[in-house]
């Protein structure tokens, strides 16, 4: 068997290098959706985490084990948005500089925080370009550090953290469920929650758009589509992670798919009703647990809301 890209240590040593630095996300509840799914739920509310969602907490595992030296010339990362946040404050809070590669339609608030934490901004057509080949390039050219969104061992382990606090709050859930984009929040969820209870089911959710993992996990290979249309921009990715596949592959019992109304409509749920933002990317997991599909009844449910980083222009319309 291949040797998986991080380990339940690496998960917990990550833990001890946020401690007093991310937040420690709160975990709500709600009669309301306990009622409309018959599932006693646990919402992990990583919206209200630094930069808004569960990406700082990577970008400051991996940077925060950078020597002197690659501190000084700084770190380039490419992202949609959120990643870029969490490198971008991470960077700002261990001073080094920050260069972030950006699709040209990022969602407005990511791009005005991104660059309100103090990182560079460079932007590429997601339709045309390739972002890893211009953030690499630019990485050799500058003699600084590239850090990937997701496919990176230390940022795995970073968002493993999230599984690690939720457990820690309730230790008795049977079932996790988070989104996926390239992989890197569920991977190292998985590493977290399955190596505090082996048996626990965790469950990896993307939109009916965007399903590589899905296609992915029935071919047993990584398989890839073409740039998704879908509203979740977080999990925009064309192909599950090099590193993140074998991970979840291992260690995620199954991949559900929900339908953009389907996002929406738990988008509206989660900000009417239990009054908590989520961008759509964040209502991607809830989707699944409102449509009852991620267990039987009265099963006790962890479900990871990754981020509430919303454009006001976009909720806005969402909300008619």
């Amino acid at each position: 068997m291949t040797e998986l890209a991080i380990t339940f240590d690496d998960v917990q040593a990550a833990a001890g290098r946020l401690r007093g630095v991310a937040q420690y996300t709160p975990v709500l509840t709600s009669r309301t959706v306990n009622e409309l799914t018959g599932y006693e739920v646990y919402f992990k509310c990583e919206n209200f985490q630094r930069a808004g969602a569960f990406k700082f907490r990577g970008a400051y595992n991996a940077l925060a084990q950078l020597d002197e030296a690659q501190r000084k010339r700084g770190v380039v990362a490419f992202s949609s948005g959120n990643h870029a946040q969490g490198v971008a404050y991470a960077a700002k809070l261990l001073g080094l500089p920050a260069t972030i590669v950006m699709p040209t339609d990022a969602p407005e608030s990511k791009l005005a925080a991104t660059r309100a934490y103090g990182a560079e901004v460079r932007f590429y057509d997601r339709l045309t370009e390739d972002r890893v080949k211009i953030a690499t390039a630019l990485a050799q050219r500058q003699g600084t550090t590239l850090l990937p969104s997701y496919d990176h061992p230390q940022i795995m382990a970073g968002q493993g953290t999230a599984a690690l606090e939720l457990l820690a709050d309730v230790p008795d859930l049977e079932v996790l469920v988070a989104p996926l984009g390239g992989g890197g929040l569920l991977s190292g969820c998985a590493t977290a929650a399955r190596g505090l209870k082996p048996g626990i089911r965790v469950l990896g959710v993307e939109t009916e758009a965007g399903n590589d993992w899905w296609l992915s996990f029935r071919a047993n290979r990584r398989v890839k589509i073409d740039p998704p249309e879908t509203i979740a921009d977080g999990i925009r990715i064309q192909q599950p992670g090099e590193l993140t596949f074998p991970v979840v592959r291992a260690l995620v019992e199954e991949i559900i798919l929900v339908s953009e109304a389907e996002v929406v409509a738990a988008l509206k749920l989660l900000l009417l009703r239990m009054k908590i933002l989520a961008e759509p990317t964040g209502a991607v997991a809830p989707a699944a647990v409102l449509q009852r599909r991620v267990g039987p009844p009265g099963s006790k449910v962890g479900v990871i809301i990754s981020g509430g980083n919303v454009d006001s222009s976009l909720l806005a319309r969402l909300l008619i």
